[in-house]
């Protein structure tokens, strides 16, 4: 009887803790993702002022100015992870082809507020990415812990769900740069 009684506590303590770590992934997967959405949301401030910025200097880049503002407002509006991860990315595209435009216009480059709220983005990218990382690598751990036995019983039992992981989806993204050292 007590040989019984120890095995049942000792299977429900199992299951308290799988459950409780199972838990404690899916809020720390959750708060990753909010520390994504902060530094987006900062992005996404940043961009109408530095488009503002430019605009009276870039008559002739109109078109590149409107590409921004839309890759812009699609990516705020965009809902969940994986449609989030690419609208992103085809802003991240936009702003880099206004970052390489900004560099041909003499007086932009001299403009001291271009420059500070360029560097202010160059800055949110960066901590977007490593943003990105924790979030992934927290959501592999959860989503690992989903699928190991027997936390996998569990997770089913109890309607647990494997987060989205961030992804490089642009080709070019992938490409190595090419580095040219000659003079």
């Amino acid at each position: 009887m007590w040989i019984v009684l120890g095995v049942l506590v000792f299977v429900l303590l199992a299951v308290i803790f799988i459950y409780n770590r199972l838990v404690s992934l899916k809020n720390q997967t959750l708060n990753g993702w909010q520390q994504i959405d902060i530094q987006l949301k900062r992005r996404h401030d940043l961009i109408p002022n530095l488009v503002e910025t430019v605009k009276g200097v870039m008559k002739f880049e109109q078109t590149t100015l409107t590409q921004v503002i839309e890759a812009r407002n699609k990516a705020i509006s965009a809902q969940g992870v994986a449609e989030k991860a690419v609208q992103e990315n085809v802003l991240t595209g936009s702003l880099r082809q206004l970052f390489a435009l900004v560099e041909n216009y003499p007086a932009l480059k001299s403009n001291e507020n271009a420059s500070r709220l360029q560097e202010e983005l160059s800055s949110t990218e960066n901590k977007i990415s490593f943003a990105r990382q924790f979030y992934n690598d927290i959501a592999t751990q959860f989503n690992t812990a989903q699928q190991t036995f027997p936390s996998n019983i569990l997770a089913q039992t109890f309607g647990f769900k494997a987060a989205d992981l961030f992804q490089v989806t642009d080709a070019q993204d992938r490409q190595l740069p090419k580095v040219n050292l000659s003079l």
